[in-house]
């Protein structure tokens, strides 16, 4: 649902721009999938007690993927990632819903104020954008920067995605579509 900037709530809380806390993804990623794509995208193997599982997310042109030194996917324009992918694997079942991103936004960064612009629920993606900005010691707020946190299920895991701070409101809107289509692909028998 799209809510009206002139009545999107204000919403007190948010202490660190960026990611609710998510888990580490755990998964190696490969490359560009190939130039002739109309999108390109990034193929992984994750394990899961033995089970290996394709996985893709689909990239915006001229965007790369690396993995972070804390084992997250992060993906972007050149030279700096707009996007954070982590995977709970086997926990499907327990997508949050738009609220719940919200709630869980609010109790984890509570030195900014948010503005809800929209909110999403389908059975297989929850989408939380925002606009948020810090909070001044005076009082005041700083300058507002668009933000996202999303949750994709696929089969039976559960991708949680977020905006990284310095995202432009076009890149928050290139990386919700990403996230809004990671797939799964079957293992190879």
């Amino acid at each position: 649902m799209r809510v009206p900037a002139s009545s999107a709530r204000k919403v007190p809380g948010l202490e660190r721009l960026g990611l609710v806390s998510l888990v580490s993804l755990g998964v190696l990623w490969g490359g560009c999938k190939g130039c002739s794509e109309e999108k390109p995208s990034v193929e992984g193997l994750t394990e899961d007690a033995g089970l290996r599982s394709g996985v893709k997310v689909p990239l915006p042109p001229g965007w790369s993927a690396q993995v972070a030194t804390d084992g997250s996917f992060q993906a972007g324009p050149p030279g700096r990632p707009a996007l954070r992918v982590d995977l709970k694997p086997g926990q499907g079942e327990d997508m949050p819903s738009s609220e719940k991103l919200a709630d869980t936004v609010r109790q984890q960064m509570k030195q900014f104020t948010l503005s809800l612009d929209q909110e999403e629920d389908t059975p297989s993606f929850s989408l939380l954008r925002v606009t948020m900005a810090p909070s001044l010691g005076d009082g005041g707020l700083g300058a507002e920067a668009p933000a996202f946190f999303g949750a994709r299920r696929v089969g039976d895991d559960l991708f949680l995605c977020a905006s990284l701070p310095g995202a432009s409101s076009e890149e928050v809107r290139l990386a919700t579509e990403a996230c809004r289509t990671i797939q799964v692909q079957a293992a190879p028998r």
